[in-house]
């Protein structure tokens, strides 16, 4: 079992175990609509790492994660990619400074992506991710048509987060940490002021405090990450044994 030290807070990872571990510390923050949802992890040289389909967020490991290239092709792996890959293609394709996106159609988000709403920061908890939050109207039809998710994705322009209406949320990050923390961040965000609505609504957070939070990159919360990687394999102490 990994014991944590001050100077090293969760074990070594390969970028198949982070991305595992990723899977299923978001599966309980609210990103769990069944076997819905992936995440694609660029590798630098054209491909990407990729949650497999059919299974669920919860039970993803890493001897799971497949690697596709940008036209959607295993290369390696067992599993099939998922069907709404598409949209993670056409976004790396047009954004390569990407290293990692994630989709699904989590509790709090999808409401707000119904509405077609964009909810205020109300906390500190709901800002730490930073990044701007578009709503994405582009919906012509499921995302596993190429047409579609180059729209959705043209729709969202240089965005970090989006409110895709009709269907859910999209997250992209500069790495694992920053893709956790913004998808994290995203979720409380939709839930708090979902919370709030229900007392006849909350007060923003405006001023230069909102200022700095929406500039943050989502790497600088260092201790986060980590505790819930250790969190899941404290659940899991096998996890990382197969990849």
């Amino acid at each position: 079992m990994f014991v944590p030290t001050k100077d090293q807070l969760m074990p070594d990872l390969t970028a198949k175990q982070e991305l595992a571990l990723l899977a299923r510390t978001l599966w309980k923050e609210g990103y769990d609509d069944h076997i819905s949802g992936h995440i694609t992890y660029a590798v630098g040289d054209g491909t990407l790492w990729c949650t497999p389909w059919y299974l669920t967020w919860h039970e993803v490991r890493p001897e799971h994660i497949i690697r596709i290239d940008l036209e959607g092709t295993v290369l390696e792996g067992d599993w099939p990619a998922p069907l709404g890959i598409p949209l993670h293609l056409e976004l790396h394709k047009a954004r390569p400074d990407v290293q990692v996106a994630l989709h699904n159609h989590s509790r709090f988000g999808t409401i707000w992506a119904d509405a077609q709403r964009i909810p205020p920061v109300l906390d500190q908890s709901s800002a730490l991710g930073g990044g701007d939050v578009v709503i994405v109207d582009e919906y012509k039809g499921a995302v596993n048509l190429a047409t579609n998710a180059a729209a959705a994705v043209d729709a969202m322009g240089g965005a970090d987060l989006a409110l895709l209406a009709h269907h859910g949320v999209f997250v992209v990050a500069g790495s694992i940490r920053a893709a956790h923390q913004r998808a994290v961040a995203l979720e409380q965000r939709c839930r708090h002021a979902w919370y709030a609505e229900a007392l006849g609504g909350g007060i923003p957070l405006t001023g230069p405090p909102a200022d700095m939070f929406r500039a943050s990159s989502g790497e600088g919360y260092i201790g986060f990450w980590e505790a819930m990687v250790r969190a899941e394999l404290l659940d899991d102490p096998t996890l990382l044994s197969g990849g």
